[in-house]
C-alpha cells in the first residue's frame, strides 16, 4: 500500500484513524492520549481508545472508567477530546444482538457456555472487539480522528491481523460443516460430523461437545452478517485514512522488538507513518564536554562532574543507537522525544508530551 510521507504534525490533522504501536513499558498509552490531545487542540473531534487493561490512560486524563462509553474530557481545546477503555465481553454482546432474529437467540448465544470461553478466553477475542469498536466509532461520525492504543508488540499483530483470522474462522470446512442448513432450519449433524464430535469428545468430554453443538445451532443465520462485518473491519484497517506510529525507546532491547513489529506491519502491508523514539536523555547531553580544570577538589562536585559525564556518554550512545538502527529507515518521519522533566499523569504533562511530539503543537 502506497503512502505520502506526512509529518506527524499532519497525521494528527488529517488522519481519521491513528493506530499506536510498539514494545511495552516504553509510553505508548502516554503518546497516544497525546495525539489525541494534539488533534482536541487543533480543532478536531478527538477520541482515544485504549485495548491496554491498565488504567494509566484514565488516570492521566482523570476520568472514570466505565468500559466502551466514550468520556469527554474538559479542556482548553478548540475541539473535543474523549477517552474510552474496551470491553471486549460487553463488544461481543452487542454484535450478537446487531446480527440475531430475535431476543431468544440472543439469550441462547450469550448464556451458552463455549460463547462465554470464548468471549473470555479464547486469544484473539479481544484484539477483534477492538478492531469491532474502532469500527464502530468509524461508522457513528462522532468523530474526526480515533487514536488507538494497542497493547504490547506481539499483541498489536493479533489486532490487526484479527478481521481476517475471524473471516477464516467462518470460513472454515468445520464450521461451515456444523452451520449447514436445509429447507431453512439447522440439518441434523451428518454422519461424518457425528464421528468427528465423538472424536472430540472422547478427548474433550461430552459436555463440551453439547455446548459446541448448542452454541453453532443458535449461531445459526448469523455467519454472514459477523463474515461481512470483519471484511469491513479489515477494509478500515487499510484505508488510506488510517496511519501507523510506532514507539520505541532507546534500548537495544526495545529497539530490536519494535523492528520485529514493524517487519510483521510490513507483512500485513502496514506502512509505518511515524516512529517516535521517546525517553531519550536530553539532546545536548550527548554533546556535554567537561571542562579540563575546574580548580575545584571538593568530592561532591566531582561526583557531580562524574554524573554528567556518564549521562553524556548514556545519551550520545542512545543517539549512536537511534542513528545506526535500521527501524528509522522503516517510517516515513522520525521523532525524537526527550525524557521529562515529570511523569506524565495529568492533562498538563500530557501537554508537555505533545509539545515535544509536534513542535509548534497547539497546546
Amino acid at each position: 500500500m502506497t503512502h505520502p510521507e506526512p509529518s506527524l504534525a499532519e497525521l494528527v490533522q488529517h488522519s481519521s484513524v491513528i493506530v499506536c504501536g510498539g514494545p511495552g513499558g516504553v509510553g505508548k498509552t502516554s503518546v497516544a492520549a497525546a495525539l489525541a490531545l494534539e488533534a482536541a487542540g487543533a480543532g478536531r473531534r478527538a477520541c482515544v481508545v485504549t485495548i491496554d487493561p491498565a488504567r494509566r490512560l484514565a488516570d492521566a486524563l482523570g476520568i472514570e472508567t466505565k468500559a466502551n462509553v466514550a468520556h469527554v474530557v474538559e479542556g482548553p481545546w478548540s475541539g473535543t477530546l474523549a477517552a474510552m477503555m474496551l470491553d471486549a465481553a460487553g463488544t461481543f454482546d452487542e454484535l450478537v444482538t446487531r446480527y440475531a432474529s430475535s431476543p431468544d437467540q440472543v439469550q441462547r448465544i450469550t448464556a451458552n457456555r463455549l460463547y462465554q470461553n470464548l468471549v473470555g478466553n479464547l486469544s484473539g477475542t479481544q484484539e477483534y472487539m477492538a478492531t469491532e469498536r474502532l469500527f464502530a466509532l468509524v461508522e457513528s461520525e462522532a468523530f474526526d480522528v480515533i487514536v488507538v492504543d494497542t497493547p504490547p508488540s506481539r499483541h498489536a499483530v493479533d489486532f490487526l491481523s484479527a478481521p481476517r483470522r475471524l473471516s477464516g474462522f467462518l470460513d472454515n470446512r468445520v464450521f461451515r460443516l456444523l452451520v449447514t442448513r436445509s429447507n431453512g432450519s439447522f440439518r441434523a449433524v451428518s454422519a461424518a460430523s457425528q464421528l468427528l464430535l465423538r472424536s472430540i469428545a472422547k478427548v474433550t468430554g461430552s459436555e463440551i461437545v453439547d455446548d459446541t453443538i448448542a452454541f453453532f445451532q443458535a449461531f445459526d443465520g448469523m455467519e454472514k452478517g459477523f463474515r461481512d462485518r470483519a471484511r469491513a473491519v479489515e477494509e478500515l484497517l487499510n484505508a488510506p485514512g488510517t496511519s501507523y506510529v510506532l514507539v520505541t525507546t532507546a534500548r537495544t532491547s526495545t529497539i530490536a522488538e519494535a523492528t520485529w513489529l514493524a517487519d510483521r506491519l510490513g507483512d500485513e502491508h502496514h506502512l509505518i507513518d511515524a516512529l517516535i523514539v521517546n525517553r531519550m536523555m536530553p539532546f545536548d547531553l550527548a554533546e556535554f564536554v567537561p571542562p579540563a580544570s575546574t580548580g575545584r577538589s571538593d568530592s561532591d562536585f566531582g561526583a557531580l562532574l562524574a554524573n554528567a559525564v556518564a549521562l553524556a556518554s548514556l545519551g550520545a550512545s542512545e543517539a549512536a543507537l537511534v542513528d545506526s538502527a535500521s527501524l528509522a529507515s522503516k517510517a516515513a518521519s522520525l521523532t525524537k522525544v526527550p525524557i521529562l522533566d515529570q511523569d506524565v499523569h495529568d492533562v498538563s504533562s500530557l501537554q508537555l508530551l505533545a509539545r515535544h511530539l509536534v513542535p509548534g503543537a497547539v497546546l
